[in-house]
């Protein structure tokens, strides 16, 4: 390499962690904001599939952090409720036809999961004058016979945002193949990976479900169930997802494997002594005498 040569420099970056401290925001608020968008990151130097904030991010957003709170505030059913004036009870059922969103969710320490929403979404929806019959009065029928029938979506609706939030991060297709097979419990995944090389390289890039309790624990559990997708057509729209960015994988890079062990060597049959000619045979035995 000649001495003119230039190297391209990196943009300085700093980690999520050091990004939030400067900031002034808990650590689930700067993950919320960079799931929202709110935040931008980039592949980070050391590789392992870590994120950066660019410092010129971080100055844009020190700026206007008051701005990004608001963005990020979330409220759980009791303070929704209040926030949309209106009793908890029918917040409860907007949120479970699908009206309003959940964000994020956690578990209590009863194992209960408490759904939380983003209050400026709140704020959106009860200033829409469109929505002005589902806050007073009475329920639309068709709305309580859903309910009746104990429809709740709640948590597919948040699966599907939460998908929005990884194919957000990913680089590459396989990176997208595992947001979507993060979805799909195990045996979905075998039915339509057959290879194993395939199915064990995907499984690098599938995001795990959020942390609640030590693995194997009846929260994990929960949690896992929650994370899985289980209305049949929720299913049918993840497989093929999957199937066609398994294809695009493919054809991006395809999934490392061993490479082929080469044949045994077949053992060498070690060379016949040759015979002396007969004259010589001859002379040796009449020396011999």
């Amino acid at each position: 390499m000649s001495a003119s040569t230039a190297v391209p420099q990196q943009a300085p970056s700093c980690a999520p962690s050091r990004a939030a401290r400067e900031l002034g925001l808990k650590r689930s608020e700067f993950d919320l904001a960079v799931h929202l968008g709110r935040i931008r990151t980039v592949p980070d130097e050391g590789g392992r599939g870590r994120r950066a904030v660019p410092r010129s991010e971080l100055g844009r957003l020190l700026a206007a952090t008051e701005e990004l709170r608001r963005h990020v505030r979330v409220v759980g059913t009791g303070e929704a409720a209040a926030l949309m004036q209106v009793p908890a009870s029918r917040f409860t059922r907007l949120a479970r036809l699908g009206l309003v969103v959940p964000v994020k969710f956690y578990l209590n320490r009863y194992r209960a999961v408490v759904w939380l929403y983003l209050a400026e979404e709140l704020e959106q929806f009860t200033a829409d004058k469109h929505n002005a019959f589902l806050l007073k009065g009475r329920t639309p029928e068709s709305m309580r016979a859903h309910l009746a029938a104990g429809r709740d979506l709640r948590a597919r609706n948040w699966r599907g945002r939460h998908l929005g939030f990884l194919l957000r991060q990913c680089d590459d297709p396989w990176q997208r193949a595992g947001a979507l097979a993060a979805f799909l419990d195990p045996l979905q995944i075998a039915e339509i990976v057959e290879d194993p090389y395939e199915r064990t390289h995907l499984d690098r890039f599938r995001p795990g479900p959020p942390a609640h309790g030590a693995p194997g624990s009846p929260a994990a559990h929960l949690v896992e169930k929650i994370v899985t997708a289980g209305d049949p057509d929720e299913i049918a729209w993840l497989r093929a997802d999957l199937d066609r960015t398994l294809d695009e994988a493919r054809a991006h890079r395809p999934a490392p494997r061993p490479a082929p062990s080469l044949p045994a060597e077949e053992p060498r049959t070690p060379p016949r002594p040759r015979c002396a000619p007969r004259g010589l045979l001859s002379l040796l035995r009449r020396r011999s005498s």
